[in-house]
């Protein structure tokens, strides 16, 4: 079946496997949520199979997958329980060596095999550069599917060694109804929530619905109209954020003031347009920190909603 989205990535990686000689990068970009892992399995299946070679239906020997690993020995015993589980934040350079020994081998089935990076955007700054040197002189038969949620992370000598395939957010009908059929317990506010930070991802809309960010969703947005003068909203919305939040929740809270910000500029005046700009800049920033920063949950979310109710109150500093 074809993901939502999809229609042009396999059309062009179709017309690619077609042609004479198949280029042996490629990078799945686009950002977070769309499908693109799955869109690089099914594609890795295709590519490495053979007339009359039977396939496994599990792990394929000849499909080296690499991604982050459990972030501690507890979380690698939840990952084998099939429990949630925290990750590193990089994909490591022992990894990518590890996979460059494996392709010193021959195929195991067939002729060829592929190595899914997911995401190649979060490589260490070693891993990168022991990637490159794969990617500049590729074994025969070896091709590479890096997923990328912000390609512009990736080194300029990568990209340039590989080919692009771009994978489009979806409109919010489309995302709605995606919701609807996957998440149908999901309440008003929380679908509310998740399509006003999902950003065209039906995966990134998911993960906020099973985050149950609604309530804090309509905090963010009180602040964001009515400010807080005397800190009783930025109470609650360190109440709803919770003590320990994991680093999933708190990037899934700094998007979704994010989203906020963007819905205020819908209907800002041309006065307010500089003020709504310089906050949503701050929580890109906020955004593009978080994942190899150890914020203080409570310091953050009172860094958000101060941000957020300077857009109400241009008179409140935005930094409280």
């Amino acid at each position: 079946m074809t993901l939502a989205g999809h229609e042009e990535p396999w059309r062009e990686w179709r017309s690619a496997t077609a042609g004479p000689r198949l280029h042996h990068g490629w990078i799945l970009a686009g950002p977070r949520g769309l499908g693109k892992a799955t869109f690089a399995l099914q594609a890795a299946r295709e590519l490495v199979a053979e007339p009359g070679t039977a396939q496994p239906v599990g792990s394929h020997p000849d499909i080296i997958q690499l991604e982050p690993l459990p972030a501690t020995s507890d979380d690698e015993k939840k990952r084998e329980e099939g429990k949630p589980y925290q990750t590193k934040r990089n994909i490591s350079v022992e990894q990518v060596r590890g996979m460059q020994q494996r392709l010193t081998t021959r195929p195991t089935l067939g002729s060829r095999r592929v190595i899914i990076i997911d995401p190649a955007d979060e490589l260490e700054k070693g891993a990168a550069n022991a990637l490159l040197k794969s990617l500049e002189e590729p074994p025969v038969g070896s091709f590479f599917m890096l997923i990328a949620h912000r390609p512009g992370r990736l080194l300029p000598t990568i990209r340039s060694r590989c080919r692009t395939l771009l994978f489009p957010k979806l409109a919010n009908e489309q995302v709605n109804s995606i919701l609807a059929r996957e998440a149908p317990e999901a309440d008003q506010s929380t679908r509310d929530a998740a399509l006003a930070a999902s950003a065209g991802s039906p995966g990134a809309a998911l993960e906020f619905v099973q985050l149950d960010l609604g309530a804090m969703y309509r905090i963010m947005r009180e602040i964001a109209e009515k400010g807080d003068a005397n800190f009783e909203r930025r109470g609650k919305l360190a109440e709803t954020l919770g003590a320990r939040p994991d680093r999933k929740r708190q990037l899934a809270v700094i998007d979704l003031a994010r989203a906020v910000v963007a819905e205020g500029m819908a209907g800002a005046t041309r006065h307010s347009i500089p003020l709504l700009t310089d906050v949503h800049a701050e929580l890109v920033r906020l955004g593009a920190q978080a994942p190899t920063y150890n914020y203080d949950p409570g310091l953050l979310v009172m860094e958000i909603g101060t941000l957020l109710a300077s857009v109400a109150v241009p008179s409140e500093p935005a930094y409280g």
